[in-house]
């Protein structure tokens, strides 16, 4: 099992870890997200860092859902701590890989008629404004994606 972790140069202890694996279908990773968000770290985040964390991890999950498994099933790894103020998150999936083994760059949408909002090609933007050192990797057939969240929250 890889275990959740900062950026290198992060030399704090990591306080409080959680680990879920929900299969790759909507509905289990609402799920997933749900007992995510009811369990230390994420737990005891004030309201609008939990909004934050809540958005970002919906965002990439449901990505790994409609895209990388989008041919098959399989399982998504989450992997969320709590370490010098910030939450780390790790998602590991053996989806297709991103396209070109980059991530998206989530450019905003030039909205002109507000009543003809397109349904998607917003997630990628969330997750760029809201999270910090986000990272993508392949190794072998296995997508590794990790963000950053910061918090000034919870004491030792």
């Amino acid at each position: 099992m890889v275990v959740a972790q900062g950026p290198r140069g992060n030399t704090g202890p990591i306080r409080q870890a959680t680990h879920h694996i929900p299969q790759a279908d909507f509905l289990a990773v609402r799920a997933g997200l749900q007992c995510l968000m009811a369990q230390e770290p994420l737990r005891s985040l004030p309201d609008d860092a939990r909004g934050t964390a809540e958005i970002v991890l919906a965002e990439a999950l449901n990505n790994i859902v409609e895209h990388a498994y989008a041919a098959h099933g399989g399982a998504i790894e989450i992997m969320v701590c709590l370490q010098d103020n910030a939450i780390f998150c790790t998602i590991l999936d053996n989806g297709a890989p991103m396209p070109s083994h980059k991530l998206p760059q989530g450019k905003a949408h030039q909205l002109s008629d507000v009543h003809n909002l397109p349904e998607g090609g917003f997630g990628w933007f969330l997750i760029r404004a809201l999270a910090q050192d986000l990272q993508y990797q392949r190794q072998r057939d296995q997508n590794f994606f990790s963000f950053r969240l910061p918090t000034q929250t919870l004491a030792a």
